[in-house]
């Protein structure tokens, strides 16, 4: 993040985030940059010991929290936001990005990890909403719900996992329909999703079990970078508060579908 990005930013200093699933990759970056950005930031795993070094590295440990929570718990869910609140009287800004994939078909794959990918990618992102736009609600001020989405979400290209594309169009539906509820009630909230294509982190080998297979992927082709989309993330928090970036969609120049 450059100083340029930083003063674009100057209105939500002080202001709270919340970011989901940040032990590595992209959630880590995204809350790395909100923390340089002036923001405090709340974040959340289920390895405590993967998260609570993030505001020393960012040099802001007064304005940081870090809670391990099991998304596919609502009650932890619940738990991880009331704590936020005790810490800092609510949440301005949220950023739904924990989710997961597996790899397989309709045909064979173990219905238990169609299960985890509902559980996380869409039920613990509506909880996730639901918590924040409470919150959201007894301070009034302007706000800003962004959820890590995927190119998965827009087009099923020969191979894929159609559970986990599901996922994803779920993500996108679960967009509009927020920002026209936001609309109607008039209130202060901006809605986001952010739909990247094949980005170098963790994902491919918990998806393909198996690190060979990702790095097969990886190695394919120049992918793109944590710190790609946390740029984007910044880009929708910094428009001015009549813009709403609806949709961004990035992919590795040299991807094809």
């Amino acid at each position: 993040m450059n100083n340029q990005d930083i003063g674009t930013l100057d209105r939500w200093r002080g202001r709270v985030a919340v970011v989901t699933g940040a032990s590595s990759g992209i959630g880590r970056a995204i809350a790395l940059n909100l923390l340089q950005a002036g923001l405090r930031v709340a974040v959340c795993a289920r390895r405590l010991s993967a998260i609570e070094d993030l505001g020393e590295e960012a040099g802001t440990p007064d304005a940081f929290l870090a809670c391990r929570v099991d998304l596919r718990v609502a009650s932890e869910i619940v738990g991880f936001f009331d704590t936020v609140r005790k810490r800092w009287q609510g949440v301005h800004v949220l950023v739904n990005n924990a989710g997961l994939g597996f790899a397989g078909d309709l045909a064979s794959q173990d219905p238990g990890q169609w299960r985890e990918m509902l559980e996380v990618n869409v039920l613990a992102l509506c909880i996730c909403t639901q918590q924040a736009l409470a919150q959201m609600e007894e301070h009034h001020d302007e706000s800003h719900i962004i959820h890590i989405g995927s190119m998965s979400g827009h087009r099923m290209p020969p191979g894929a996992n159609g559970v986990y594309g599901a996922t994803k169009f779920a993500v996108r539906a679960l967009t509009e329909s927020l920002r026209q509820e936001m609309q109607a009630a008039k209130r202060a909230v901006r809605v986001t999703t952010i739909s990247p294509g094949l980005v170098e982190t963790g994902f491919a080998s918990n998806y393909a079990g198996s690190a060979d297979a990702a790095a097969k992927t990886y190695g394919a082709l120049k992918c793109l970078q944590s710190e790609d989309v946390a740029s984007a993330v910044l880009y929708a928090l910094a428009q001015p508060d009549h813009v709403q970036i609806h949709d961004i969609l990035l992919r590795p120049k040299e991807q094809g579908s």
